[in-house]
């Protein structure tokens, strides 16, 4: 559980009303679950106020890239791709995600976008990758090489709390900074490398598997590319990094980290816990209760410039004269 509560820990001293924090996104291009970033922060871009005021959740890529446009109706069938099922399916998510709206028009089920989608409402994008030890590193080496190689996103930062040796440093790849955390300082975050910014608008070398001397790769092009991280900033937007469970047990408490109260906390453990792995009757410390009260989505709105209650239904009256 200690990178678990590394993760929570870091994601809570990175919040600010800047940058968008998430956690646990996938990265890949073409290898379906092949790379999982641990954290990524998004950068504000020129359109992010439009963005925050459009809906608090995840549009999804479906939906953006269908042919749907402000103002002029549409017939489901003809705006998505696909078969009915799949129009009518995205239509709803959309919808639901408060980018879409949906009405019947002779018959014929039709959607429009309630605003324009902000293209520009997101910058630089970081991935982190956390390894509190550094002696036990797993998969460490092809992660960071698969994220140095793909430059899907601006900068990749190894984050530990290992004290960091030059010979870590030679075995991570020169593009990846270094941070070395330690939560008892005031500021915990000590810079041992900067990242070298990679081109996320050149093409990329997606590693997909190793077999001993062998290594199998796809080639992501600069459009595959941008599509991907306008899906990664999406899901980062919708999802934020707060995910986690609050166990419903009697030794459950909220735990506070660099101005986050929200944290799992157990009171037998005396540590952040992961409630979906480690918490239950199998747990010596058990005893049956309630899960603490928390509203996730207030501090969220409360530290942040995201808002659960952005979105509401637009009225666009008079907007069918351009159809």
């Amino acid at each position: 559980m200690r990178e678990f509560a590394f993760e929570l820990q870091l994601c809570a001293h990175l919040e600010s009303r800047e940058d968008v924090v998430s956690r646990q996104l996938g990265a890949s291009v073409h290898g379906t679950g092949n790379r999982i970033l641990d954290v990524v922060t998004v950068a504000p871009g020129p359109q992010f106020d439009e963005r925050v005021a459009l809906t608090p959740d995840e549009i999804p890529p479906g939906v953006l890239n269908a042919d749907v446009g402000v103002g002029r109706w549409r017939r489901v069938s003809a705006a998505f791709d696909g078969p009915p099922e799949r129009a009518n399916r995205l239509a709803e998510a959309g919808a639901d995600a408060g980018f879409l709206e949906l009405d019947r028009k002779s018959g014929q089920r039709v959607v429009r976008q309630v605003a324009r989608y902000p293209e520009s409402w997101f910058g630089r994008l970081v991935g982190i990758e956390n390894k509190p030890d550094l002696g036990t590193p797993g998969d460490l080496d092809f992660q960071l090489r698969h994220d140095a190689a793909l430059g899907l996103v601006d900068e990749v930062v190894l984050a530990t709390e290992s004290y960091v040796t030059r010979a870590h440093l030679n075995r991570i790849p020169p593009e990846v900074g270094v941070w070395r955390v330690d939560f008892e300082r005031d500021d915990p975050i000590e810079v041992v490398r900067e990242p070298t910014p990679l081109d996320p608008s050149a093409p990329g070398v997606e590693l997909l598997e190793e077999r001993g001397l062998e290594t199998r790769v796809a080639f992501a092009s600069p459009g595959e590319k941008a599509e991907k991280r306008r899906r990664l900033a999406e899901r980062a937007f919708g999802k934020g990094w707060r995910t986690y469970d609050l166990p419903a047990c009697a030794e459950s408490e909220l735990g506070a980290e660099a101005g986050a109260e929200t944290l799992p906390h157990c009171a037998f453990k005396r540590r952040l816990v992961d409630a979906a792995s480690e918490c239950g009757p199998d747990c010596p410390g058990y005893q049956s209760g309630d899960a603490p009260d928390a509203d996730l989505d207030g501090e969220r709105a409360a530290r942040t410039a995201w808002t659960p209650d952005a979105g509401e239904k637009r009225t666009q009256t008079g907007l069918d004269r351009f159809s």
